[in-house]
């Protein structure tokens, strides 16, 4: 796949973007010296890199995202597992987009990528990893992870469709997904 300057720069941009509101605009909440919730919106420019580039797109904003992040910003030893999980916040989006064309239009499709998208990266696999790593048990972090779940649900589609529509990013999507 080759990759344009034009999304390459808009990468950079999602990319800086979801660094600034992961880092140092969200809520973290630690246990035992380790942070196990940070409720924010980190992901949204991420799962956005995956659902207007592609999901090869949307993995390399996730995952240079958290390296970068860790870097300026580190929170503990370096884990390349929640580099995964940040990959995989912009790779599922891409493929559902990918699976159905159109459902950028509709914010009910776009709460359903959302709500898989982060079902499966944020309220699941980091709890396992917690768990894996940290020791810190799967029910502690599932609970405040499921409600978190709930409100980027409503949340993220409304902002993602506002900024699609007022922005015209869709034009700026098909313009360059047509080009691939």
């Amino acid at each position: 796949m080759k990759i344009s300057t034009k999304q390459l720069v808009f990468m950079a941009l999602l990319t800086s973007i979801s660094i600034i509101l992961t880092r140092v605009a969200s809520l973290r909440i630690s246990f035992a010296g380790v942070e196990g919730i940070r409720i924010g919106l980190g992901d949204l420019p991420i799962i956005m890199s995956g659902m207007m580039l592609g999901p090869l797109s949307g993995g390399l904003v996730g995952a240079v995202s958290d390296i970068i992040g860790y870097f300026i910003n580190p929170m503990g030893a370096y884990m390349p597992h929640f580099t995964f999980v940040k990959a995989l916040t912009g790779i599922i989006p891409g493929i559902m987009i990918a699976i159905n064309g159109k459902g950028y239009k509709n914010p009910l499709y776009l709460g359903w990528i959302v709500f898989i998208t982060q079902l499966v990266t944020s309220t699941i696999l980091t709890p396992y990893f917690l768990q894996v790593i940290f020791g810190i048990p799967m029910k502690v972090t599932i609970l405040p992870r499921a409600m978190a779940l709930i409100m980027y649900t409503f949340a993220f589609p409304f902002i993602m469709h506002t900024l699609l529509n007022r922005m015209s990013l869709m034009n700026f999507c098909r313009n360059t997904l047509s080009a691939k």
